[in-house]
């Protein structure tokens, strides 16, 4: 359990040696810096300078009086503060980020599990349109709150899968093999690939509208089927 919370502080700035810091404040409350080296083993140099960091970076306060202290910052504080300070940092990046010339009618493989949902994810909120989505009802759950989002600002939702309901958008019933995906958005950009969870996870993301079009040729029949059935 320590080493999940250690490892979920690092995502906060915090070095390792940081973090098995800041935790043995949180367990004793305010410490000299000779008290938390005692306690944890680690050498006197490397606990000051540990120290200044957490102070620094918000994790930690100075105590002035005979001998100085350190008193931790509380956790919800702490990664509250950090979460604003990269949303402001995150804003002036937009803001003076250079304009890009990007090829629409490139290919772009995207590989891991986590930065093909990012895609997804991105696709989706940036859609102005139309959106048609092909998956496993346990994927498209993963966007649930996009999907609504898209659905209630009067976007185009169309979804293939089994056993998902979402009010607003059409949804067909159709069988998905495990880790598919199809999405298409404003019939201009589609991603197509395998999405399992894992690192080996490959997805292909493009512009070029001849994929887009044998895409939407290929959903467009699918649905039809689909209606027949139905």
């Amino acid at each position: 359990m320590q080493n999940t919370f250690l490892d979920n502080l690092t995502s906060f700035g915090l070095t390792r040696l940081e973090a098995q810091i800041y935790y043995v404040l949180l367990t004793h409350g305010s410490m000299t810096g000779y008290e938390v080296g005692k306690d944890t083993g680690i050498s006197r140099s490397n606990t000051y300078s540990a120290l200044s960091a957490l102070v620094e970076k918000g994790a930690a306060y100075v105590i002035e009086g005979e001998s100085v202290k350190y008193i931790p910052v509380e956790v919800k504080s702490f990664t509250k503060n950090y979460i604003s300070e990269l949303g402001r940092k995150a804003e002036t990046l937009e803001k003076h980020t250079p304009k890009m010339i990007i090829e629409s009618d490139g290919y772009i493989t995207i590989k891991g599990s986590l930065n093909i949902k990012n895609k997804i994810r991105g696709m989706i909120e940036e859609t102005q349109m139309r959106l048609y989505f092909q998956a496993t009802p346990q994927i498209v759950s993963e966007f649930d709150a996009e999907l609504r989002m898209l659905v209630e600002s009067d976007k185009k939702v169309v979804i293939l899968t089994d056993e998902y309901k979402l009010h607003g958008a059409k949804i067909y019933q159709s069988k998905t093999e495990k880790g598919q995906v199809r999405l298409i958005t404003d019939s201009a950009y589609v991603l197509t690939g395998e999405l399992t969870g894992n690192e080996h996870d490959t997805c292909l993301y493009s512009g070029q509208q001849n994929l887009v079009d044998v895409m939407k040729e290929a959903l467009k029949n699918k649905i039809i089927l689909l209606e027949k059935k139905q």
